[in-house]
Parts: structure tokens; C-alpha cells; sequence
């Protein structure tokens, strides 16, 4: 797979795969290689570990994207050139939510109407539940910004991950059964819908209290002037995954239940109508060449230590078949994954190499978007 070329050209790249895999740290370096590429990426994370703020050393939280500094780069003898950024962010879906209201509400006045409801303040504290709509909403938002030219985003660890794509679809549909008008005839309603709201606010005061009936009317009466933006939002959610500014990429390491993941998860992209570019092997030994067999190496008739270097040859024989057996199990893994890669108008796949060391800074991070960039 060509994920260097896509690193270069295309505006969104989205990573899906199964938690442990090193989808967040695949999802950064495709940042930085973009970024080398004299682009302006950002990276942008649901994932609750908040790996990628220690491994980018940016803040775990905050209001909006941050900037890698420059110095720290430079740090690890990474370069970019004029123009080249890389941002990273750890989406808030509280945050995201904020926006929304006060970006869509038609005055400062009914965004803090909205925000003083005790049914805001309810969905504020069970907000994780939003994840689906506010990822797409943030996603769509940068992208309509035009601040960045790549955004790669990382999805949570989860079956449900991929719930976001379908989040919009959802919220139009929700929004075309006109659902409130139950809740909140306009005026001028026909007969037959104010007796139904009638009939729904009496029954939501004995169940629960008159103040809450109240407090249920102003925040959907208030939320509803909001729809109107947020439908037009939801359509370009969709018309901009379903680009060719878009591509959908699955994470996935030699483990069986890795890639029994993998294969869901690029069978539900397909449910969803979209194309799945293709698979990253990562942490596989199939992007490495098999080093030279202990049982190869003699050393010269003249060396003093001659006696002692062929015992310990010797000695690394058997972890020499190890790693040989295991490249060849990776090099088969990638043929297979090549294929299935390949299906339905695909790219095939492209194996990132496992590092001895945890993937946890920018040093390996560097290696990682080196072997990227080749990938074209």
C-alpha cells in the first residue's frame, strides 16, 4: 500500500483496528511524515490511554490542537521543511459539543439558554456517550477550517469505533422524522400534533415533575433552532468521507485475534458504503531483511578469540531460527493481507517494522514515518 502517497495527497486518513495493535502511534506517524512532506497535519485522538500526547509531549487535554514545537523536533533530528507542521489533539467531546452550540445557535442568547438547561448540563456529564457525533463533527469542522491540509484520525479502540461514520447518517435521519415536533409544536401546528404534545407534557409532568416538563421544552425548543446547521453539517460528514479526499485504513499486528479484528473491521467500512484503502502490518518482522545466520559466520584461522566466538555463534543458533521462522510467518501474513487488501479496488498492504524499544517518542516515531514516506 502507497501510505506515503496518501500521507501527501489526500485530506483525511482515518485509522481503525483493535486496541494494542499501534494504531495511535501508526496514526502519529502519519502525521509526521506528512508533516516532512511540508504539509500541515493534524492529528487528532479519542483514545483514553492519551499515548499519543506522551509520545508527541503535548498536553493530555486541552481547548484545541497544539502545535509540536519545533525545538522539540529538533530534538530528535527531526527537520521539516517550510511550511511542514505537525499538530495533535486529544478530542474533548465535551469541548466539541461547545462549539457546536455556540457555533450553530442563532444568538448568544440561546446558546446560554441551551447550556443553563439541566438537560444539557446531564448530557455534559454522560458526554462520552456523544463520541460518535462530536469525532465526526470535530473531523468535519478542522476540515472545513482549511487550517490543515491532512487530518488523521485515530479511533478508539473499540468494535463500535467505526459507530461515527454512521453517526451523521443517523442524525439526518433523526432530524427528517421531525421527531421534537412531538415535544415542541411550532406554532401554527396542525390540531392533531399540539393535542399529541399535550398528551406528551402531561404525561412527562405526572411522571417526573412540571419543572421538568419546562426545563425538557426550552432545551429541545432551544436545540431544535440548532438543527437546521447541524443536518447541513451531518450531509457534509458524509459527502467528505465518501471522497477521494478520504481514505480508511486498518491497523493490525500478526496476532490471530488482531486480525480477525482487522477483517471486521474492513468488512463493516464496506457495510457503510466506503473503501478501505488497505492494511498496515504493524510491529512485524516482514519489513526487515533476514540477517545473516549465526551458522554463516566464521571467523578468521589467525584470531585469538576464534575458540570463543564460534561458541557463542553457536549459542545464538537457536534464537537465530526463532527470528528466521517467525520473518517467514510475517512475510506469508503480508501476502495474505496484500490480497485481501487488494479486494474490491483496494491498495494492499504495507508492513511497519516491530521496534525493540516501546514506540513512545519521537525517535521511533521518526522510523516509523521513514518507512511511511518510502511507501509511494
Amino acid at each position: 500500500m502507497k501510505l506515503g502517497r496518501l500521507a501527501a495527497e489526500r485530506k483525511v486518513i482515518v485509522c481503525c483496528g483493535a486496541g494494542g495493535v499501534g494504531k495511535t502511534t501508526t496514526s502519529a506517524a502519519l502525521g509526521l511524515a506528512a508533516a516532512r512532506g511540508g504539509r500541515r497535519a493534524l492529528v487528532l485522538t479519542i483514545d483514553p490511554a492519551r499515548r499519543l500526547a506522551q509520545a508527541l509531549g503535548i498536553p493530555p487535554t486541552g481547548r484545541s490542537p497544539v502545535q509540536v514545537a519545533p525545538e522539540i523536533l529538533a530534538a530528535h533530528d527531526i527537520a521539516l521543511p517550510d511550511g511542514g507542521e505537525l499538530h495533535a489533539w486529544m478530542l474533548d467531546p465535551l469541548v466539541v459539543l461547545e462549539g457546536v452550540v455556540d457555533r450553530f445557535a442563532p444568538t448568544p442568547a440561546d446558546a446560554e439558554r441551551i447550556r443553563r438547561t439541566r438537560l444539557y448540563q446531564a448530557l455534559s456529564e454522560v458526554i462520552t456517550g456523544l463520541q460518535e457525533y462530536t469525532a465526526a463533527e470535530a473531523l468535519f469542522s478542522f476540515s472545513e477550517e482549511g487550517r490543515y491540509d491532512l487530518i488523521v484520525l485515530d479511533t478508539p479502540p473499540s468494535r463500535n469505533a467505526l459507530d461515527f461514520l454512521d453517526a451523521p447518517r443517523r442524525l439526518v435521519r433523526f432530524l427528517e422524522e421531525r421527531t421534537l415536533a412531538v415535544f415542541v409544536p411550532e406554532p401554527g401546528a396542525n390540531p392533531l400534533l399540539r393535542a399529541a404534545a399535550k398528551i406528551v407534557r402531561t404525561a412527562l409532568t405526572k411522571t417526573f415533575s412540571e419543572s421538568f416538563a419546562d426545563d425538557l421544552a426550552t432545551f429541545l425548543g432551544a436545540f431544535g433552532k440548532l438543527f437546521g446547521k447541524m443536518r447541513v453539517h451531518a450531509v457534509g460528514v458524509r459527502k467528505l468521507l465518501r471522497s477521494d479526499d478520504s481514505a480508511f485504513i486498518v491497523i493490525t499486528s500478526p496476532e490471530d485475534e488482531a486480525l480477525g479484528e482487522a477483517l471486521y473491521f474492513r468488512g463493516r467500512i464496506g457495510e457503510l458504503g466506503l473503501l478501505a484503502q488497505g492494511f498496515v502490518l504493524n510491529r512485524s518482522y516482514a519489513s526487515q531483511q533476514a540477517l545473516k545466520h549465526p551458522a554463516t559466520v566464521h571467523a578468521r584461522s589467525d584470531d585469538p578469540d576464534a575458540e570463543a566466538l564460534a561458541s557463542a555463534l553457536q549459542k545464538l543458533a537457536p534464537l537465530a531460527e526463532i527470528e528466521t521462522a517467525r520473518i517467514k510467518l510475517d512475510d506469508a501474513l503480508l501476502v495474505r493481507l496484500e490480497e485481501e487488501g487488494r479486494r474490491e479496488g483496494g491498495d494492499g498492504a504495507l508492513a511497519l517494522p516491530y521496534l525493540d524499544s516501546a514506540v513512545e517518542d519521537l525517535a521511533a516515531l521518526r522510523i516509523l514515518s521513514e518507512e511511511i514516506l518510502r511507501a509511494v
